[in-house]
């Protein structure tokens, strides 16, 4: 078949790169023909690099965008996939209205956010990226729901198969401090909590031992963590914390690390790479990946909520027994590398998904459904922003169409 993969803003993340790794995996190892409908971006590159034929669509802040939508029209008309994959909620709206309501082009969803939202058309197939989101989809959902974890290629991504040493040479890394490393979106948006609270750790720790973090990464929210990072490296003089923007290969950057911190897509390259790691997540959350707490990972994904009272000395203290220990650096390390190549390989990711493909394009919805459904969401969409009194009306017309 031909599949039309609609990602998000080719920015440098974890969802962009999830989406061309099993795109062209789909391609070479099931032979569909398959094009990326996105905004451009630092990660055209990784599209490149893959080979992969990219239709560029217009930027948009506000979805669904009308000029998205358009793009797309004239895209599908020009290729004429079987089938649409859209990478979460905002690129959903886009190709919903028109390519599935009016065109009958089957859509099939991916969410890699940890939420589950409400909002969408209930009908489509959709995945998640936790068992314990699926588990939860599954309750309010009438299309099918499946587990899509986020993949990683563990023959691209594994100890050895990138030099560290230019990457520690241009950064000043060579020396003999222990080297935190977390490579991120630096966006107000998930994550910028943990990064403050990741520099305010280190912090802490700089002031007993030989420590450093180094952040990979760039976005919008990079100016409030320079700042913080300089007023950290003027306390201590020295560059206790590293911006290094961001890289389309960060692959150096894991190598180089002795310790990473982190959340999602970039936490499980982690363990590609033979590291330990404390996963972050958002309200003070931090918890080491070991094997007493796999289960935990395994279920709810590399990400938590915490109750927002946790000190930053839990992260400090979490960290701590790293640095100090090389061969339990060691053993977590060797421990997360058989985790991940067990169960988050590219290849059953690949196969999974072409299997979720043949059934989307054999299972047409209703067009009753269809139109139900984008109603019930129109409502919904239509209801942000406006006055509470309004927002009542509208959700009883919610009510009545479910």
């Amino acid at each position: 078949m031909k599949v039309l993969v609609f990602a998000h803003r080719l920015e440098l993340g974890g969802t962009q790169t999830n989406a061309i790794e099993l795109a062209a995996r789909i391609r070479d190892t099931h032979g569909h023909e398959v094009v990326l409908f996105a905004a451009p971006g630092p990660a055209v590159a990784l599209a490149e690099q893959r080979g992969l034929r990219l239709i560029e669509a217009p930027d948009a802040t506000r979805h669904p965008s009308l000029k998205v939508m358009r793009a797309l029209r004239a895209a599908v008309k020009a290729e004429g996939p079987d089938l649409i994959h859209v990478w979460d909620w905002p690129q959903c709206f886009d190709a919903y209205y028109v390519e599935h309501l009016v065109y009958g082009i089957p859509l099939f969803t991916t969410m890699m956010g940890m939420v589950v939202p409400g909002f969408l058309p209930r009908h489509l197939p959709t995945t998640f990226g936790t068992k314990q989101l699926a588990e939860d989809a599954a309750r309010i959902r009438s299309g099918t729901v499946d587990l899509l974890e986020p993949p990683v290629d563990v023959d691209f991504n594994a100890p050895g198969v990138v030099d560290a040493l230019p990457f520690k040479e241009k950064y000043g890394l060579d020396d003999d401090r222990v080297n935190l490393v977390t490579v991120s979106r630096l966006t107000e948006w998930l994550k910028l909590e943990s990064l403050l609270r990741s520099i305010e750790a280190v912090d802490l720790l700089a002031k007993e031992r030989p420590v450093r973090l180094v952040i990979v990464g760039e976005g919008t929210a990079a100016a409030k963590v320079a700042e913080r990072a300089k007023e950290v490296n003027d306390r201590h003089g020295a560059d206790v914390i590293v911006l290094t923007g961001g890289l389309v290969d960060p692959r150096p950057a894991y190598e180089a690390a002795d310790v990473m911190l982190g959340m999602g897509g970039s936490a499980l390259r982690t363990l590609a790479f033979a590291k330990p790691i404390v996963v972050l997540g958002e309200k003070g959350f931090s918890l080491p990946f070991t094997p007493e707490t796999v289960g935990y990972f395994r279920q709810h994904g590399y990400y938590g909520l915490g109750d927002g009272t946790e000190p930053v000395t839990l992260l400090a203290d979490q960290i701590r027994p790293m640095l100090d220990d090389a061969q339990l650096r060691s053993e977590l390390g060797a421990f997360g590398r058989e985790v991940v190549v067990e169960h988050y390989g590219l290849d059953p990711a690949a196969r999974g998904l072409e299997r979720l493909y043949q059934r989307t394009v054999a299972e047409s919805p209703s067009r009753t459904t269809s139109v139900k459904e984008g109603a019930r969401t129109a409502v919904m969409l239509a209801a942000r922003g406006l006055p509470e009194p309004v927002k009542n009306g509208l959700r009883a017309v919610r009510r009545k169409l479910s």
